[in-house]
Order: C-alpha cells, then structure tokens, then sequence
C-alpha cells in the first residue's frame, strides 16, 4: 500500500456563531483563519450555509478573511449554485480575490438545499423549471473569463471614463481556482471535462457498491480519466473529518468520543436524504483519537494515497479553542508523518 504524501494542508470550518450573538461566532472564525496562516496551514476554508448558524455569503466572509490574512488560501466548500446570479457572484467573488491578492479558491455545487423554503424568496416566477445544474456553473465560470459584452465597438460612459464592458474587476487568475464538490461519476466526470479542480470529502454517492472507499477511489479514477489532455493541470483535494485527542483535556476528549459515536452509524449502510432525493449516500467514519491512532487509519486509508492536498473538515458546533487544539495537534503530530511542511509560518509556537 502507498504511503501517503501530503504536500498542501488546509482546513475546513462551519463558522458556526450564536442565534443571539453572531458577531462573536463570526470573529472567533477570523481569528481561526489568522492562527492556521501563522501555523503553517496551506489554506483556510469556510462552508456557505443558508438559513443555519453560519455563513450564508462566503463572498463576503472571504473578503474580510483576505484583509485579516497575508499568505493562506481563502477557500469555500461550497456554494450551492442554485441560488446564485451567475453574473453578480462572479462580480462578488472577482472583488473579493483582488482584495485578496488572488489567493480565492472557490468550490461549488449544484442543488438548492431547503429549496422548499427558500426557492420563491430568491425567485421572481416558477425557479423549478430553471437550469440550477451543471449549466449555471459553467455560465459563472464564462463570466470570469472576462470576456468583453457587446459588440468590438461597444463602450460604456462613466464619468471621466470610456470603456469596453466587461465583469469588473477582471483576475484572469480566478478561472483557474474553480473547485467543484463531485460525490457522483456523472459530477466529477463534468468537472472534469470542464476543467475545475476537484473536491472530494466523506459524503460520496454509492454507485454500483456499498463500501465508502471503492466509491471513492471511483470517482478519482473517474476523473482523471475524464480530464482532457489539452486542459491545464487541475488539483485534487480530500476531505477527512479528523480529531486528534492529544492535547485535550479529558473533558473534551469524552466529548469528542460522543460526537464520533453519534455519527457511526451513519457509516454503516447506505442513506438517503429526503432534501436530495433518491440518491443512496455512502458516509465516511471520522478519525478520531490520539494521533498514533489516526496515522495507523490514514496509513491504511487508499483514498489518501491517491491525492497530495488534505482538507481537515471541522467537525460542527464546537468551539474556538476546541477547532485550535484540533489543528494545533493535526500541524505538529499528525500532517508532518504524512510528509507534509509549514507554508514558512509566522512564528513557531513553543505550546499551546
């Protein structure tokens, strides 16, 4: 079995805040991304949440991020496309990476979760009939190539200014850090032949098996068969819910116990979720324990042996100094095993 060799290490948060007091939740999420950067973390993640206790608008959030943050890649996983204007995200997301000096990495996904509460706010007129696919992406994606509207003779007045119209400002740079969160062969063959980068996490598709890890070995092979060779070089990155126990005291360990277990069974059979129809869902166990425990499972882990970029995806509701004791122990006792180095931290921390 292949050894494992990571090479970029990035973190995934809920940015979760509470009903009372968001701004606390949200600026402890700041802070989050300053302490990876000055760890060494690769890149800082946010999830888009509609109508829950996190970021509704990763655009938004990202731009605050890259004015708190110097290095670190400020990344989303992922905005449901559903219910975006491809043209005003792509202005949104276009601002916020040249305010960030082009470190965005933007993921998607197709679908409107609580599409049966949200769908006739967003929309003027009946939105079920609407392309909310693959099409809605791929008209983003356009739009960020900045290509000019109009005619070669087209030009807009503003005062002091003529010019060609197009989406403002233009990073050819952003078309090339499109991610796309595939779980199904049709998704990751699409993201393929599209040419966005692929993210693949703990929730995949069971396609023709019922064990998590066939189906995802799957959808890579999957998509780099897919990927055309006339396209740029894409990136993989996985995503593994990991808890390390070692620096924690025992009350946070027996919890960290508890939110494992609550989990577990969901590992056991193939689900469904009525939000997303028929599809029979394949969910991966959290690594959980100390950190020789959770090398032993990822040594053993195929899947990761297939990539160089790892996404640590932290776990939901839990709190500031629980998500820094998490990627404290994954950055000193865990990431380094797997061949990974510090992005030249800002400072090396003697403890916690």
């Amino acid at each position: 079995m292949s050894t494992p060799a990571i090479t970029s290490l990035a973190f995934l948060t809920p940015g979760n805040f509470a009903d009372d007091d968001p701004w606390t939740g949200l600026e402890e999420t700041l802070q989050l991304f300053e302490y990876g950067e000055r760890l060494g973390y690769d890149g800082a993640w946010i999830r888009q949440r509609h109508l829950e206790h996190g970021v509704g608008s990763a655009a938004v959030f990202l731009a605050a991020a890259g004015q708190r943050t110097e290095r670190v890649e400020l990344g989303t996983a992922v905005i449901p496309i559903g219910y975006e204007s491809p043209f005003r995200l792509a202005e949104d997301l276009s601002l916020a990476d040249v305010l960030s000096r082009g470190r965005l990495q933007v993921g998607f996904s197709t679908g409107m979760p609580h599409a049966e509460l949200l769908g006739d706010l967003v929309y003027d007129g009946d939105w079920r009939g609407f392309d909310l696919s693959y099409g809605r992406i791929a008209r983003l994606v356009d739009n960020l190539r900045g290509h000019y509207l109009g005619g070669p003779d087209t030009v807009i007045h503003s005062p002091g200014n003529v010019q060609r119209p197009r989406l403002q400002p233009h990073n050819p740079g952003l078309v090339k850090r499109i991610w796309y969160g595939g779980g199904s062969l049709r998704s990751v063959r699409w993201a393929a032949e599209n040419g966005l980068n692929l993210l693949s996490g703990n929730i995949v598709s069971g396609e023709d098996t019922d064990d998590f890890t066939t189906a995802q070995l799957n959808l890579l092979s999957e998509y780099r068969r897919s990927t055309l060779d006339d396209r740029p070089a894409t990136r993989v990155a996985l995503g593994r819910v990991i808890v390390p126990f070692d620096s924690a005291d025992a009350a946070t360990r027996a919890r960290y116990r508890d939110y494992a277990a609550s989990r577990h069974e969901r590992t056991l059979k193939p689900q469904t979720l009525a939000a997303l129809g028929p599809k029979r869902l394949l969910f991966a166990p959290d690594v959980v324990g100390t950190a020789e425990q959770i090398l032993e499972q990822l040594a053993a882990d195929p899947v990761l042996a297939q990539v160089s970029e790892l996404r640590l995806e932290l776990p939901y509701e839990f709190h500031r100094e629980e998500y820094e004791q998490i990627l404290h122990d994954v950055q000193h006792l865990i990431a380094p095993e797997l061949g990974w180095r510090p992005a030249s931290p800002a400072f090396q921390e003697t403890g916690r």
